[in-house]
C-alpha cells in the first residue's frame, strides 16, 4: 500500500497542483499579478540595473529570490548549468550515469530514464519546520505535493528503533528498559507541557511530588537530562534523533534550544498525523527550487540559465560587488547573491560531505517495510565524531520505476578514506544493485557580505533534514533586508 500524502501545509485537506516546469503558467500566489508572457532578450535584460543579481539555481539562491522579488526588489537569477538545482538538484538516470559514470549507456533494467530522480543532496522537511513555515508563508507550497514520510529509526548497537518522540510512545518503545520508560516519558511531559509564559510549566515534580524549577537559560542541556536520571543511550537518541543535533557539543549549552528543538520534532509529528515528523514532495526535491523560481518570476523576476562564464564584477575603488557580467555584457546590480562556487577567494572550506547514492530493489530491512524512512546513526554508536544519516524514498514518491527504492547515506568526512566511513550506514540497506558515492566540499563565506555586497550562502551540510538549510536563508535575508521574516504561527493561520 502507499503511504497516505501530507494534508495541506495549511491544514487543509491536500489540494496543492504539482509544480509545472512552465515559470510562466497562469497562476499567481498571494494575489501577485501575472507574469507576461513576452521576456525580455538576453541583451536587454543584461543591460539593465537590478536590486539582486543572483548566482546559482540551487534551493538557497531560490528560496532567497523568490523572497525578495515578494519584497518588491527586481531581481535577474543566473545559473552556468542549464538545469535547475545546483549542488541541491535532482538528476534523472540518464543525468546519474553521464556524471558519475561517463561514456556508459545508462542499464535498460531501469526503465525509462525520465521516471527517475535522484537528489544530490537528499532532505526530508519538518512538518511544522522553516522550510514549511516559508513554503506556506509565501504560497509555495500550492504548486506542490507531498507524501508523508513513514517512519523515522534511530540505530542501536546495530539493530534501527523507532524513534519514540512523546510520552506515549516512550512506553511503548523497545529502546529503553521498564524504569527508563518512565523516567523518559517524564521528560516528554515535561517538553511537551513546556510554555515560555506559564511558569507553572517551567519545571517538574520528582518522584516524592516536589516541585523543581528548571531555568532553561542556565542549566545545560547535560544537567536537564540529569535532574531526568536519563541513561545515555537515552540521551543520545534524544539529542540525535529528536533535536537533530550533529555531536555532542549541544550538551554543554544551555537547554533551551534542545527543549525547543524537540519540542519542533512532536509537533511536526503530530501536525499530519502519518506516525513520522517529516515530508517528501513528489518527483523529488528538485521540484523545491523550480517552485521557489516560479514565485520570483511571478514578480517579475528575470531568468537566465546555461551562462557559464558568468562572473561578479567589482568596484576597484571600494572593492564592493556592483554586477555580474556575462557574454561581453554586464548586468548592474546593487548587491550579488550566490553559492560558493561563484565567488572564489571570499569562501574558505571548513569540511566536506561523502554520500552515498543506492538503487535498491526492496525497502530497507528492520523499517517494516516502508517506502521511506530516516535512519540516524549517531556519533556513539559508531565511534565516530559526528552523526551518519540514512534517507530511504521509494516510486511511491515518483522518484524512480515502480517497485525500485532509492537509499542516501551521507555523513561529515573524518578520514582520508570517506568511502569506508559511510560503512555502518550501507550495512543497514541490504542488497544493493547500484551504488554512486561522491564527496563535497562545505564552503562558507569568509564575510557576511554586508561591507562587499556579496552575500554568499554555506555549503550542505550532511543533515537529511532542512532545518540548518533555510536557517542560513533567513539569516542572508535579514543581513541583506535588515529585517527578520515572520514566519509565526499567527502567519501561517492567514493562510
Amino acid at each position: 500500500a502507499l503511504p497516505p500524502a501530507a494534508h495541506a501545509l495549511g491544514g487543509r485537506p491536500a489540494d496543492f497542483p504539482r509544480v509545472r516546469r512552465n515559470l510562466d503558467a497562469a497562476s499567481s500566489p498571494r494575489g501577485a499579478p501575472r507574469v507576461s508572457a513576452q521576456r525580455p532578450s538576453v541583451r536587454d535584460a543584461m543591460d539593465q540595473e537590478y536590486d539582486a543579481v543572483i548566482l546559482g539555481t540551487g534551493l538557497k539562491e531560490c528560496l532567497l529570490a523568490g523572497l525578495l522579488s515578494v519584497d518588491g526588489m527586481k531581481v535577474l537569477h543566473m545559473d552556468r548549468n542549464s538545469y535547475y538545482g545546483g549542488e541541491s538538484a535532482s538528476l534523472n538516470l540518464k543525468q546519474l550515469w553521464e556524471r558519475f559514470r561517463p561514456g556508459e549507456p545508462e542499464p535498460t533494467q531501469y526503465g525509462r530514464w525520465q521516471d527517475w530522480s535522484f537528489d544530490m543532496v537528499p532532505k526530508f522537511m519538518m512538518g511544522n519546520g522553516l522550510l514549511v513555515r516559508t513554503l506556506v508563508h509565501t504560497g509555495v507550497h500550492k504548486y506542490l505535493e507531498f507524501k508523508a514520510v513513514d517512519g523515522s529509526y534511530v540505530m542501536k548497537q546495530g539493530k534501527t528503533y523507532k524513534v519514540p518522540a512523546n510520552d506515549m510512545d516512550a512506553l511503548k518503545s523497545s529502546l529503553m528498559g521498564m524504569f527508563e520508560k518512565r523516567r523518559a516519558r517524564s521528560f516528554f511531559i515535561f517538553v511537551q507541557e513546556y510554555d515560555l509564559g506559564n511558569p507553572t510549566t517551567h519545571g517538574a515534580k520528582d518522584l516524592f511530588g516536589n516541585f523543581s524549577y528548571y531555568d532553561l537559560d542556565q542549566l545545560t542541556s547535560r544537567q536537564l537530562f540529569e535532574k531526568f536520571g536519563l541513561e545515555p543511550n537515552t540521551v543520545d537518541f534524544i539529542g540525535h534523533a529528536l533535536a537533530l543535533y550533529t555531536d555532542e557539543s549541544y550538551l554543554d549549552r544551555p537547554a533551551r534550544p534542545m527543549v525547543n528543538a524537540v519540542k519542533l520534532y512532536s509537533e511536526s509529528l503530530a501536525r499530519f498525523d502519518t506516525g513520522s515528523p517529516y515530508i517528501y514532495p513528489l518527483y523529488g526535491l528538485g521540484e523545491l527550487p523550480q517552485g521557489f523560481a516560479r514565485l520570483s518570476a511571478v514578480y517579475g523576476g528575470t531568468y537566465m540559465l546555461n551562462k557559464p562564464d558568468a562572473t561578479v564584477e567589482f568596484d576597484p575603488e571600494t572593492g564592493k560587488a556592483i554586477g555580474v557580467s556575462s557574454e561581453g555584457e554586464t548586468a548592474r546590480a546593487k548587491f550579488v547573491v550566490g553559492d560558493p562556487s561563484y565567488f572564489p577567494g571570499k569562501t574558505k572550506r571548513v569540511g566536506q560531505v561523502v554520500r552515498a547514492l543506492c538503487i535498491l530493489s526492496q525497502p530497507i530491512p528492520g523499517c517494516g517495510d516502508a517506502h521511506s524512512v530516516q535512519i540516524i546513526l549517531p556519533q556513539k554508536q559508531t565511534g565516530r565524531r559526528t552523526d551518519m544519516y540514512v534517507f530511504g524514498c521509494s516510486w511511491a514518491h515518483n522518484v524512480c520505476a515502480k517497485g525500485k527504492y532509492l537509499a542516501f547515506v551521507s555523513t561529515t568526512v573524518e578520514t582520508a578514506n570517506p568511502h569506508l566511513e559511510i560503512q555502518p550506514g550501507l550495512e543497514l540497506l541490504g542488497r544493493i544493485d547500484e551504488k554512486f558515492i561522491h564527496v563535497s566540499d562545505v564552503l562558507v563565506p569568509v564575510e557576511d557580505g554586508t561591507k562587499d555586497g556579496c552575500f554568499i550562502s554555506k555549503g550542505y551540510d550532511a543533515t537529511t533534514h532542512f532545518e540548518t538549510t533555510v536557517r542560513d536563508v533567513l539569516e542572508m535575508y535579514t543581513r541583506i533586508t535588515g529585517k527578520e521574516l515572520d514566519l509565526s504561527e499567527k502567519e501561517l493561520g492567514k493562510e
